[in-house]
């Protein structure tokens, strides 16, 4: 934590910890690299196939990271009900993370990025590329999954608008940058009056979900096959 003037308004607390902004920015990258690959890749789509692995890994991380990293990145701490919903826009609770609203639009997105990459495993077009779980599935099967993964590209573009939408408003009219916070871990802790400081985890933590991640995705890929023979 920073400390300002005694009055506090200088005062600024790391609400984002170094595997959540890793997380968070790494996802940025993949995810606009893996639609570029697709449009512009070869044409094999071997560049395209390792995205989508990366994504996999980072989203299985993101959920163990979700359950025992730091406070702010714990779903416990953001993900609330309607009640939860309706006293934010009131007013009544400043969070140091994700406000409950913005926790909607964090599922949505890893939600549907999830939904994308699976949906990839076993997608093709009966030429030259296949999921590595094509053979997994029936014919028809393959070719439902193949069209709900092209239709999930644009339902992202949709979400990722919506989002980046949202934070130029609450730049705009709010005045409160949120990208800030996202890249140096630090925001102001003005407004926060009553609310804890937020707990950081330890790297090695963070080191161990990657890992777990890292397996779980790649026996699910090697894996599954084996199990499905």
């Amino acid at each position: 934590m920073k400390h300002g003037n005694s009055s506090g308004s200088g005062v600024e607390v790391r609400v984002w910890d170094l595997p959540t902004r890793l997380f968070h920015w790494a996802l940025v990258a993949l995810v606009a690299d893996a639609f570029l690959s697709a449009k512009f890749g070869d044409v094999t789509m071997t560049w395209h196939k390792w995205n989508g692995y990366a994504i996999l890994t980072l989203l299985a991380f993101r959920l163990i990271w979700g359950m025992i990293g730091s406070s702010t990145a714990r779903f416990a701490d953001f993900v609330r009900g309607p009640r939860a919903i309706a006293a934010y826009l009131r007013g009544e609770i400043h969070p140091y993370g994700h406000n409950p609203l913005g926790a909607l639009m964090v599922l949505a997105l890893l939600a549907m990025l999830a939904f994308q990459g699976t949906m990839g495993l076993f997608a093709t077009d009966d030429i030259l590329v296949s999921g590595p779980l094509k053979h997994t599935v029936s014919a028809a099967t393959a070719k439902r999954f193949t069209g709900l993964h092209k239709i999930g590209y644009w339902a992202i573009l949709g979400l990722v608008a919506v989002h980046v939408g949202a934070v130029l408003a609450y730049l705009l009219v709010r005045k409160e940058n949120l990208t800030r916070p996202m890249i140096t871990g630090y925001k102001s802790a003005a407004g926060h009056a009553g609310e804890p400081f937020p707990t950081l985890e330890p790297l090695w933590r963070a080191g161990l979900a990657l890992a777990l991640a890292a397996s779980i995705v790649w026996g699910g890929v090697n894996g599954w096959p084996l199990l499905a023979h």
